[in-house]
Formats: structure tokens, sequence, C-alpha cells
């Protein structure tokens, strides 16, 4: 990919006159129009998530003024003014059919930070995240323009307290107790759940790719865990971004320089030690695309690797929400991202020789971090792990040929006998149908049933919508009646889901994927010990042709498009049913995937290995 060039603006009066008119507005020096520009943007949504953002955008913009000149020490560069993103609430949303926006967000906050990059010619940006899918558009686009930047996220939500049962909750607790037949009590949660402002507090995606910007080099690690209204995002780090960003302007440091393969390895084992959402393996692809590698699977990391790893060699250290007790304001208490970091630096599982936004390297700046050693109850150490596996899992076999179906282990609660689930298959169309249906009776699920959800991915929805409300709904159900019962989805679950949820089956129903041949009744088996998800009627090839022959006339007669998929009625939803690609190529929209990685980056191939020898000194 071709390096963008920053914009100068030359002594054209026409192009010259509104630069002038800016920096008389901004009370910048008029000369400096003809420099390459620095700016902020910050993510904006309809949710407490982005309710923090703009006035960090604003602290970080007046540092920038306060620091923009001529004079010795200080950044000779044409400021802009802050530009923002638009994104929807995933919380709001969740279990309608506005949540297919979702994911689509991601990709339109990438498309209008690329246009302001790029269309501005930014030689130097800070940008403040939020939520969890515009971070990623916004660090993507940042790659793809690969000049100076930095970023910052804009900060967690802190947990609320039930006034009745002093029980901490959050923004899932509200969801596991949609099916409650009361309706005050609903509503008490409803209205305690969420205080504040701020992103997901919990181990969700927000802080999940949060915490994976961060040990990828994009953003300093003290400043991932604190909450949203800490005062240090305000008093503190703004002159320590701008400080961050010149010393990368100076030294010509560009995000292609930072995000590596290396890098973006350790953020996935970093990822898998929290046991973070499954929407990491959406997003990594997505940014590993926009640094130049052209397949994250064959480039960054293969699927046996990142199996090997979550089974043999990475623990889960933190008992964090969803799955455990705390949330990523407790972390921040005891270290944060640094003392999770430094334990698995010390245990050998990540390459600290990686550069950072900070100008030193990952292992460097842990070290002048100095995080405090782990508290074995928030941030558990590598010899005694939360859990002993990592968090994630991705599945092959006969409904999963290419890998794609990815399960959060560390939210498993239960129905596995040896690591194997034996269900029978309970097929919804659609989650509206799966919803519709559990409202009306919650015995619709059944003890060891797979309930199958499908026409749900990127193209099929389209939009390939996240399920905390059905997943939500199954765990209560699972928990009140004391049943086991799994979900399998070519659609994608909140980092907030727990139980047995298998999302991105692939391919996708609408794509004609072996998930669309499945009927009610057939035995469905997830073997974790093989890491594969299979359907045992489907494993006779003369039943596999028939259920297809079948699919495909159902699709022929409907003039090529299955009467299950979604309506897309806007041309937002069909740009997405068009162009969206797999989930393991990360599920955005790129009609040709090849126009956008022109200059592939050849893997650097370090010799370093991620070790368990933790395991080893623990057995002996």
């Amino acid at each position: 990919m071709s390096e963008s060039k920053p914009v100068l603006i030359d002594d054209h009066p026409g192009r010259s006159t509104q630069a002038y008119g800016i920096a008389r507005e901004l009370g910048t020096d008029m000369e400096l129009i003809h420099a390459p520009s620095v700016g902020v943007v910050g993510n904006k949504g309809d949710s407490q998530c982005y309710i923090g953002v703009q006035r960090k955008v604003e602290a970080i913009h007046q540092r920038l003024l306060d620091r923009i000149g001529r004079e010795p020490g200080k950044l000779a560069m044409r400021l802009v003014q802050p530009e923002y993103t638009v994104a929807t609430s995933d919380g709001i949303r969740n279990g309608t059919r506005e949540m297919r926006y979702s994911l689509i967000g991601r990709e339109v906050t990438h498309d209008s930070i690329c246009e302001h990059l790029s269309a501005s010619g930014l030689a130097g940006t800070i940008a403040v995240v939020a939520c969890d899918k515009p971070p990623v558009g916004t660090l993507s686009a940042i790659l793809e323009h690969n000049q100076p930047a930095i970023m910052m996220s804009d900060g967690s939500i802190h947990p609320a307290i039930d006034p009745r049962s002093n029980e901490t909750i959050d923004l899932v607790s509200a969801y596991q107790v949609a099916g409650h037949e009361d309706p005050e009590y609903r509503r008490h949660i409803s209205c305690v759940a969420c205080p504040g402002y701020g992103s997901c507090g919990g181990m969700f995606t927000y802080n999940t790719m949060q915490t994976f910007i961060g040990v990828v080099g994009m953003q300093p690690l003290h400043m991932v865990a604190p909450p949203s209204d800490d005062p240090r995002r305000m008093e503190e780090f703004p002159d320590e971004l701008v400080t961050y960003l010149q010393a990368m302007v100076e030294a010509d440091v560009r995000p292609r320089d930072i995000v590596g393969r290396d890098s973006l390895r350790n953020a996935v084992i970093v990822a898998m030690a929290v046991g973070g959402s499954t929407n990491v393996v959406l997003h990594a692809p997505e940014i590993a695309r926009a640094a130049g590698f052209a397949n994250f699977w064959q480039d960054i990391m293969t699927p046996e690797e990142f199996n090997h790893l979550s089974q043999f060699v990475v623990p889960v250290l933190t008992d964090a929400r969803p799955y455990g007790r705390y949330s990523m304001v407790d972390i921040d208490r005891v270290g944060g991202v640094p003392a999770i970091v430094k334990e698995l630096l010390d245990a050998g599982m990540l390459n600290g020789d990686v550069p950072t936004c900070t100008g030193e390297t990952l292992a460097e700046q842990v070290a002048r971090l100095n995080p405090a050693p782990t508290d074995g109850d928030v941030i558990h150490p590598v010899a005694k792990p939360y859990k002993a596996t990592g968090g994630l899992r991705l599945l092959g076999g006969n409904l999963s040929p290419g890998y794609s179906a990815i399960l959060k282990l560390a939210g498993v609660e239960g129905g596995l006998e040896d690591n194997v689930f034996r269900g029978t298959a309970r097929v919804f169309d659609g989650e509206a149908s799966l919803l519709a249906a559990i409202v009306k009776d919650p015995k619709v699920i059944g003890d060891r049933d797979m309930i199958v959800v499908r026409y749900e991915g990127p193209s099929g929805a389209p939009g390939m919508p996240e399920m905390l409300d059905s997943t939500s709904r199954i765990t209560t159900v699972c928990r009140e009646r004391g049943i086991v019962a799994g979900l399998m989805t070519d659609g994608r679950f909140s980092g907030g889901s727990v139980g047995l949820a298998i999302g991105h089956v692939g391919p996708e129903a609408a794509l004609g994927g072996p998930i669309a041949l499945l009927q009610d009744g057939d035995e469905i088996i997830a073997d974790l010990n093989a890491n594969e998800l299979n359907c045992t009627e489907l494993r006779d090839p003369a039943v596999f042709a028939a259920r297809k022959a079948a699919w495909q006339k159902v699709v022929d007669d409907n003039g090529g498009m299955h009467p299950n998929c979604g309506v897309a009625d806007t041309r937002l939803l069909n740009r997405m049913r068009r162009s969206g690609v797999p989930a393991t190529q990360g599920a955005g929209m790129h009609p040709d995937r090849e126009v956008w990685v022109k200059a592939p980056r050849k893997p650097v191939l370090t010799g370093f290995k991620p070790t368990n020898k933790w395991k080893q000194q623990a057995a002996e």
C-alpha cells in the first residue's frame, strides 16, 4: 500500500484562505498553515459509552494548541479542529434488527476517519476511542494512512451496586433479568445497572480490544484501564499523548513501524489471558489487513497455533466479568494492563522487544511503569492462574471446515463432559424467531439442546449482529432450570455473553454453508479435544447432497437469495450484503479484498515462541 503524504497548503489564494481563517479562529501562527497538519479525532454515538469522549478530545486539542508554534521545542504544525465519527449503541440495540448496524459501525468509522486523515493529510493524529467497534475502525484507518498517530481509550463505566441486594451489577446483569416475571424488578435493575458514563466495564469486547490496542503498541498501557471519569484522563494523559506524538513525528515513527507480526501475536495472546471477547478474532484480521498483512490466519497465526496456545500455553489470569467477579476499574486498582503484561512477559509468553507508541519496547514500557505484582484475586499469577487454559478456541469440523467457529471457553458454565458437548439441534432462522419463542415459552429450550440461529452472518443478516439478548436469556433459563443448552450461530456474540456459545460458524447460511443444512433433531457434537464442531447426519455424503440440493432450489426459486435472509433496505445494509467478507477475514466491507492490501507485508520471523514453562514448573 502506498504511503499517505501530508497535505501542504501552497500559496494558492483559494486553497489558502480557509486555512488562514482556521488559524485565525484557533489562535495559531498564521505562517504554520503551510506546515503539515496535526489534530484530534474522537468516536461519538448515542450511548453512555461516548459521553466522556468530547471533553477528552477538547482537553487534548487545548494541549496541542498550547504546544503549537515555531519556537524551539514546540510542534511546528498546522492545527486542525477536532473531528468525530458516529456509531450506534450495542447495549440499546441488542435483540433488535437495528443491531445489524453495530459491526457496520466499525466500517463507517473506518471510512470517516480515512476521509479525514487522507483528505486533511494529517501528519500527526491523536485518537480518543470508545465502545468496541469504532476503536477498531479508527485503528484500521490510522494504519492505512500510516502517519504518526497515537490512541487513548476513553475509559470504562463503573459497575453498579444494586441497593436491594448489595450485589455488583452491570449491563449484562440487566440483560440476564430480561425474562424475569416481575416487571417492577426488571425496571429496577434497568434503572440502576449503568450509573455514570463510559464504555462497558467488564472484560467484554471494549476492554478486550482496548487491551489489544495497548499491547499491539498503539496506546500507552497505563491509559487502558482507568475509568472514563478518572481525573488523569483530563489532567495528565493529554500532555503525555502530545509528548509521545511529538516524539513520533520528529523520529518519523509510523503505525506500521509499530504494528507488526510479533506485536499482533502478543495482543492475541493477552486477549486469551484475559478471557477476552470472541470478537477479537473478527477484529484482529481487520487490523492486520490494514497493517499490510494479507491473511491473518497465514501471516500472523494459524488456527492450529491459536488453539495450541489456548489449550497448552496461555492461562486465564483475570477474574473478570462476564465469567468472573470483577470489572476493569478493579483491574486498574491492582495494576491494570501493565501488571497483566508483566506477568506474561516474565513467563516467556510475549515478545518484549516489539516497539510501542511511547518510543520504548514493550518490555521497556512495562519496566518503566513498574506495576505491582499480581494480587492473586483480581489478577492471578501465571503459576496459579484463574483458569488453566486460555479463554478462546477455534473449531473446525464439518460445520466449520475453515476453522471459522469460535467459542469463549472462559465463559462456559457447564455441559462439557470430558471436553465434549453432545446436543440436539433446535433450529431458528433468525434471532428474532428465537427471541419470540423464548418470550412465549422459556421451556422451548430443552436440556442438551444445541440451539441453532442462522442467516445472521455478514451477508445474511446483513451485518452479523451480536446476540447478547439471546445468550443472556438462555443462560438465565439454564441456571433457573438446572439444564444445559448450547447456542451456535453464523452471527456473533457480545463480549458479555456467557455459556456454551459458538459464533461465526461459517461459511454462513446465506452463502450455503453447512449450518444452512441443519434440521431439528440433528445430533451436534462440540469436541474441544479435537477442536471440532460436527453434525452427525451431515457426515453421510448422500444426506449432505440431498439437503444442499433442496437448499439451492429454494435459493434459485427466490432469485438467488434465500428468503430467510434479512431485508437489505438501506444503502449501508445493501453494501454489507454485497461486499461483506467472511468472519475469518474480519467480516468487513471489502468488495475486492486484494485491492485493499496493495503491498502485503511479509511476516518477520523472529524465532520467538511463547513457552509453557510455567506448567512444567507447576507440575514439578
